[in-house]
């Protein structure tokens, strides 16, 4: 079994805005594309035109209707990766060492080498976060685009994942959660930030963002004294037409 290291110099992780995400699946495409041409094996697809299509993933979007206790239904789009926990039981439970929580950053990882696809780290995960990839054999998970935050040959606005880079509506961002002072620890204290099912205990370092309270009309709508009618009866060019249409065989007399 593996041991968590007791703390981390860093705490790289994600904030992801359900009030910003659309849904559109930006995040999913592009992070499936980086880490297929380069950390590790390629994440794998099975059967990608058949009827029983599936594939490796190592970001999911989940979208749902929810009703708040006021106001109309709202929809609610729920991007969901690892969330590199603190006291992550993926990595504990892992009979080889594969499974591992790096000191510097935080960052949880995958050796492959080392990996016996036993899927041990899979059922610990109460996120479902991690997946099996079926060629080859290994279990793969969000890397926080380690081979990419740190690469010098990249512009500095590149280093950072691939989903955050990609995402249009900006609603996924990446930095340091040890430090109050980062972009990400101040979008948590002032948007209220909150841990993915904290009675858990797992402590994990991605946050969330709720969604912004919608805005209400009161039951006469706004629209109502615009969409009233402006005459009862049709006049000038429209009252032509319609005398005129009366006139024709088959019309009203």
């Amino acid at each position: 079994m593996t041991d968590l290291p007791t703390q981390t110099t860093r705490k790289l992780g994600l904030v992801i805005d359900l009030d910003t995400c659309v849904g559109c699946h930006a995040c999913v495409i592009s992070c499936k594309g980086w880490n297929t041409e380069n950390y590790g094996a390629p994440l794998s697809d099975q059967r990608p035109y058949g009827e029983e299509p599936m594939g490796t993933f190592l970001n999911r979007v989940h979208s749902y209707e929810v009703q708040p206790e006021t106001g109309t239904a709202q929809t609610v789009h729920f991007p969901k990766s690892c969330l590199h926990c603190e006291k992550a039981p993926c990595v504990t439970v892992c009979p080889t060492g594969a499974s591992y929580k790096r000191v510097e950053d935080g960052i949880v990882l995958v050796n492959e080498d080392s990996c016996i696809g036993c899927g041990l780290c899979a059922w610990a995960c109460p996120y479902g976060a991690r997946e099996m990839d079926q060629a080859e054999g290994v279990m793969k998970k969000c890397t926080l685009c380690v081979d990419r935050i740190y690469n010098e040959n990249l512009p500095e606005e590149d280093r950072v994942p691939a989903c955050v880079r990609t995402c249009p509506a900006g609603a996924r961002h990446f930095g340091d959660l040890s430090d109050p002072d980062s972009e990400v620890s101040q979008l948590v204290e002032n948007r209220g930030g909150f841990d993915l099912m904290p009675e858990l205990g797992t402590a994990p370092v991605n946050k969330y963002l709720p969604p912004r309270p919608k805005d209400s009309w009161d039951d006469e709508s706004l629209l109502a004294p615009f969409l009233e009618p402006v005459a009862s009866e049709p006049t000038g060019f429209l009252g032509w037409l319609d005398k005129t249409l009366d006139k024709l065989p088959g019309g009203s007399a």
